[in-house]
């Protein structure tokens, strides 16, 4: 009976599951359904349809890439809306810096379906921003950011991203429990509570503004001691004239002045004198200033909901071009997505297999090149030195006949 049941509730669970948008990008008809912002002003870069120069599986591995350096890149899709009231939210993407970025991001942004596709630019607004973003070496970090009534509201922790030039996986989990997770390749990176990490709300409780120190708390944990007093030899002077030290015989008072011995640091000098510390009797600790419930603080159990998701896109920018896109999920089963990013292992296999034999290749025609170039160099010096020997004159011995 309790199999029968259990079945029956996994059967529920999978029907009610639901893939809200996938986007594989399995042939060259993907930019019938993506659509190029056009907006003024801005100088946007094409992506074009590949699976880069190193890849596990020529077909499977393709997704869209920046080809353009130095470009804003603003594109977007639409899929029929949905809200992911108390459900999960998962969102899933891999990215594959395959040309070692410098400065650029990597990242997708969801909006609900007010998304002027043709208009989309930076400032257009969004409901989620998710994934990397690399510039430099002080920039290393895994964008997770809400709008919340008009606002973007980042996360307050650092989540470092991934800076190789292989393909991963990134995921975003938002639970209706008002908690999230961020996963890197399948793996938890980071964990918590959206209320906590996010500054959403005002914090719960404040300082007391009627409060204040009183005047006779003692918060210094040591005193001077009142008995104790300064030694009267303690005064000496920091420096002293060097004894050691003569007048000049050539010094002439009327020229140099009157001679004064130079100084020297003071063996005897103690500094500044205090009086030995002891134990406060009046200590009381250091005062905590009393805290009252936040009057503008409110909590919302719907942290976590978007009332309306219709629009994925990319509006990045970067100096270095070269980023793949692809994998993309929207959905509300975390088992499938999770499944789903199954596959960046074999990904990453296969692009290390094939960019090391790549490397290999290309440190072998760089080592025959060099070889070619000393093999040449010392041909021409040995065609060099043959000329020379045939552009001698040898000696006929007529000026010792004359002689």
């Amino acid at each position: 009976m309790w199999a029968t049941v259990l079945s029956y509730l996994l059967l529920i669970a999978a029907v009610s599951s639901e893939v809200y948008f996938e986007e594989k990008f399995p042939d060259s008809s993907w930019e019938q359904n993506w659509v190029y912002s056009e907006h003024p002003g801005e100088e946007f870069g094409k992506f074009i349809w590949t699976a880069g120069k190193f890849y596990n599986d020529l077909d499977k591995d393709k997704g869209i890439q920046t080809s353009q350096d130095a470009r804003f890149y603003a594109i977007s899709r639409k899929f029929p809306s949905f809200s992911n009231k108390d459900k999960p939210l998962v969102i899933q993407f891999s990215v594959k810096h395959e040309q070692n970025i410098d400065c650029g991001g990597g990242y997708i942004k969801l909006f609900d379906c007010s998304l002027e596709q043709k208009n989309l630019y930076g400032d257009s607004p969004y409901e989620i921003m998710f994934g990397p973003d690399i510039c430099g070496p002080g920039t290393k970090k895994v964008h997770v950011i809400f709008s919340y009534k008009g606002k973007n509201i980042l996360i307050n922790k650092d989540i470092r991203c991934k800076d190789d030039v292989y393909t991963h996986m990134y995921t975003l989990i938002v639970k209706p429990d008002n908690t999230y997770e961020v996963l890197i390749d399948n793996e938890k990176v980071e964990d918590g509570s959206l209320e906590s990490d996010f500054d959403f709300l005002p914090p719960k409780k404040i300082k007391d503004p009627k409060a204040k120190k009183p005047e006779d708390w003692e918060d210094n944990p040591t005193i001077d001691d009142p008995d104790d007093t300064k030694p009267e030899d303690w005064d000496k002077p920091a420096t002293i004239p060097d004894p050691e030290a003569s007048k000049p015989a050539d010094w002439d008072t009327e020229m140099d002045g009157e001679w004064e011995a130079p100084q020297i640091d003071n063996p005897e000098y103690k500094g500044e004198w205090k009086p030995k510390q002891i134990d406060n009797p009046k200590y009381k600790g250091p005062w905590i200033h009393p805290e009252i419930d936040n009057p503008e603080y409110t909590a919302d159990p719907d942290l976590y909901l978007r009332k309306e998701i219709c629009a994925i896109g990319l509006d990045l920018w970067q100096v270095k071009s070269g980023t793949i896109f692809g994998n993309m999920l929207i959905t509300d089963d975390i088992a499938e997505a999770k499944t789903a990013a199954e596959i960046v292992k074999d990904m990453q296999a296969g692009e290390k297999k094939m960019k090391e034999a790549q490397d290999a290749e290309e440190s072998k025609k760089a080592e025959e090149s060099i070889a070619s170039a000393a093999k040449t160099e010392d041909e021409d010096e040995d065609e060099d030195e043959e000329e020379e020997d045939e552009n001698v004159i040898p000696e006929t011995g007529d000026e010792h006949d004359e002689l």
